[in-house]
């Protein structure tokens, strides 16, 4: 028994053996092919700098200039409405009617009170004069000619009481008519007609403003200081483009007008608004839509060919060549697209090589062979003609 398992443990320590072995013997063949493997051929690039209008891309927000809440400003039952849901309405338009007997009534009292009142007191400047004409040839007493006064001037004040009750009860009268403070789009209608309603009951509707309107975005910390260096004092009026939800570019062209003076914590952004032009009303109060914001100014910044950034989970990178024209993995982090370039925001500097044709066979820190781009076309066709002759 014990023979056997001391065999059985034998075959086993023996195989484990053999593959360490073959594993071994393998990796030294294979590291001396790739030894003898001639360096792959490659062109290089200098990076240089480019003269460029910043732009910077964000997510925003469409936003009414103005979003008003339709009140009653009187008690009553609603009466009539004058518009449809949805439909565009102009400032000072008439939109409900409240109940306006009862303020009509009062108004009407208000302006009799009013006309009596001023009957009296015309009344009473006459009786006056006359009395200043008597009093002067002692033919009435001068308390007889005070107390006429005092009623003048009593008349006076009642009358002046009396036509800011008629003003306010006009005021009244007036609110039953319930107007647009603001061109818009009207909402949906809170209260149908038939209910009572008074200031407290909340809106009837609201107006959303359309034309102009504004569209609010997030920029990231370090993009605006970037704009913030770009531009200088001449940091207003920067041009945004707008791209709708379905990726179609609005037509018209915005100005980024305001900025917050703070940085949000939370995300690490500065919020920011431009304003467009809305005559079509294309633009709809919180659409989600895409802004693509320009420096006012241009800036010298590194750039990178397109082709020479490859990408990988932990970022973008390039083959940057060292001292010894070897190549080594360096990460970078772009900008926005310069026709067929890259900005290069972090990791390249000015006069820094790296390797723009070939990269699918190099292996950082090993040799390459630095050609010419005419030289590396020569080769590609070259090839070419070496497989076709194959096949």
């Amino acid at each position: 028994m014990k023979k056997n398992i001391i065999i059985f443990l034998s075959v086993i320590v023996a195989a484990i053996l053999f593959r360490y072995g073959f594993s071994l013997v393998s990796n030294i063949m294979q590291g001396k092919a790739m030894s003898n493997r001639p360096a792959p051929n490659v062109t290089i690039q200098s990076i240089e700098e480019q003269s460029v209008i910043r732009n910077f891309e964000a997510p925003g927000r469409v936003v009414s200039k103005y979003r008003v809440d339709v009140l009653a400003r009187i008690s009553g039952y609603l009466q009539k409405s004058y518009f449809k849901e949805g439909d565009f309405v102009k400032a000072g338009q008439v939109l409900f009617l409240i109940e306006p007997t009862e303020y009509a009534n009062a108004a009407n009292v208000a302006g009799a009170n009013v006309k009596n009142l001023k009957a009296q007191l015309i009344y009473a400047e006459k009786q006056l004069a006359r009395a200043a004409e008597l009093v002067k040839k002692d033919y009435i007493a001068k308390a007889q000619y005070d107390q006429m006064l005092s009623q003048r001037d009593s008349l006076k004040a009642q009358l002046a009481s009396a036509q800011a009750s008629y003003n306010d009860a006009n005021r009244s009268l007036g609110y039953t008519k319930v107007k647009s403070p603001v061109d818009g789009k009207v909402g949906i209608i809170n209260v149908t007609v038939g209910n009572y309603v008074s200031p407290t009951s909340g809106a009837l509707t609201t107006i959303n403003s359309t034309n102009p309107i504004y569209v609010t975005f997030p920029i990231d910390s370090n993009d605006f200081q970037s704009l913030a260096v770009s531009d200088g004092e001449n940091n207003k009026n920067r041009k945004v483009e707008l791209f709708l939800s379905n990726g179609m570019k609005y037509s018209l062209n915005g100005v980024q007008d305001f900025q917050d003076n703070k940085v949000d914590v939370s995300t690490g952004t500065v919020t920011m608004r431009a304003t467009f032009d809305n005559p079509d009303n294309v633009l709809i109060h919180g659409e989600f839509v895409t802004v693509k914001l320009y420096a006012n100014k241009p800036v010298n910044v590194p750039v990178a060919p397109v082709t020479a950034v490859l990408e990988n989970q932990a970022g973008k990178y390039v083959y940057k060549l060292d001292e010894n024209d070897l190549p080594q993995l360096t990460y970078v982090k772009t900008g926005e697209q310069s026709g067929h370039n890259w900005i290069i925001t972090e990791g390249l500097k000015k006069g820094d090589r790296i390797i723009t044709e070939g990269l699918q066979k190099v292996t950082p820190g090993k040799p390459v062979n630095i050609v010419s781009e005419q030289e590396m076309e020569k080769i590609k066709t070259e090839q070419v003609t070496g497989d076709s002759k194959d096949k």
